[in-house]
């Protein structure tokens, strides 16, 4: 199943921001000042030896927090990849970066994904000019991502979304106005500055 539970609970069991809440809203200040204390009535108490196994399972529940996937999700990720020749680590976190929802985050339509998906599902964004509202879809390279509606424009999330002069644009995708485009293939290099992908490849592998 895919967790519904408190989102600043699992960033701070992780240790790491994972995106999953509204930058400069009152909840993210609050998971930044906590983010260095575990959750739970005892906090960091103690330390417990970890093992190899430990760290690759943490990282592939991370990876898995971060663009709100099931287990299965993720795994028939895996299994996609690695039946292509090359690098298993690249090709999955191409698929990972091509899904619908998160080419929507990227594009800096929505602050996080679970709001991206929200969007995508109810109908409002379009590819090519037609509307899909399957999160998981993936983005072919020459794709144009825009927003359904006039009265989508409005929505909040959009409206506040599309105002910010700040937003990074990763280099594989360019956004104009409330459109944008895939024009390249997606790298690892974003996901990996959080996620070490190589032990996600060996907790799949054992």
């Amino acid at each position: 199943m895919r967790y519904t539970g408190p989102k600043n609970r699992i960033a701070r069991r992780e240790g790491t921001d994972l995106g999953l809440k509204t930058p400069g809203s009152k909840s993210h200040a609050s998971l930044l000042k906590k983010l260095n204390v575990p959750p739970g009535q005892h906090g960091a108490k103690g330390k417990r030896k970890v093992s190899e196994h430990w760290r690759q399972l943490r990282e592939k529940q991370k990876l898995r927090y971060m663009f709100g996937l099931t287990e299965k999700q993720l795994g028939a990720y895996f299994d996609k990849a690695i039946r292509k020749t090359g690098n298993t680590a690249l090709y999955m976190s191409e698929f990972l970066e091509n899904r619908f929802d998160n080419i929507v985050y990227r594009l800096g339509f929505a602050p996080t994904r679970a709001s991206a998906r929200q969007l995508v599902c109810h109908g409002h964004i379009k590819i090519n000019e037609q509307l899909v509202n399957v999160a998981s879809v993936q983005v072919k390279i020459g794709s144009i991502i825009s927003v359904a509606k006039e009265k989508s424009l409005k929505i909040p999330v959009v409206e506040n979304s599309l105002a910010k002069k700040d937003a990074i644009i990763p280099s594989w995708l360019e956004r104009q106005g409330n459109a944008g485009k895939l024009i390249a293939k997606p790298t690892a290099e974003i996901i990996e500055k959080q996620i070490n992908l190589r032990l996600v490849i060996e907790s799949y592998s054992r």
